[in-house]
C-alpha cells in the first residue's frame, strides 16, 4: 500500500464528525466497544461498529480482544504522519514569514 493510500484512508476516517468524536473519546484511555456505544446513545451498536471499522482500517484505532470484550485504543501515529507531511511544513513556512515580517517592521 502506498503512502497516498494510507493518507486517503486517514483523511476519509477523519472526515466524519462522529469518528472524530470517537477518537476524542479514546484520547485519554482505551475503551470497550460497549463503553463507546454508551457515549453515543443516538447511535445504535451497528453504527458505532461501522465507524470503528473505518477507524481501524485507517490504523487510527487498534483493537485488542480480552475475553468477550473488545478494547479500542487510539493510535495517534497516522495523525502525526499527516501533521508532519501536511501541516508541519506549512506551519514552518508561516513562522518564517512572520519572522521576516517582524524583521522588516523593526528595520
Amino acid at each position: 500500500m502506498s503512502s497516498g493510500d494510507e493518507s486517503d484512508r486517514v483523511f476519509k476516517a477523519l472526515s466524519a464528525a462522529t469518528r472524530r468524536d470517537i477518537l476524542d473519546a479514546l484520547k485519554d484511555k482505551p475503551q470497550t466497544t460497549g463503553e463507546l456505544c454508551a457515549r453515543f446513545p443516538a447511535l445504535d451498536r451497528c453504527t458505532v461498529m461501522q465507524h470503528l471499522r473505518i477507524l481501524e482500517g485507517a490504523d487510527l484505532v487498534i483493537v485488542k480482544r480480552e475475553g468477550r470484550e473488545r478494547w479500542n485504543h487510539l493510535n495517534p501515529l497516522p495523525i502525526k504522519h499527516i501533521y508532519d507531511r501536511w501541516i508541519g511544513a506549512y506551519a514552518g513556512r508561516a513562522v518564517e514569514m512572520l519572522d521576516q515580517l517582524k524583521t522588516d517592521l523593526e528595520a
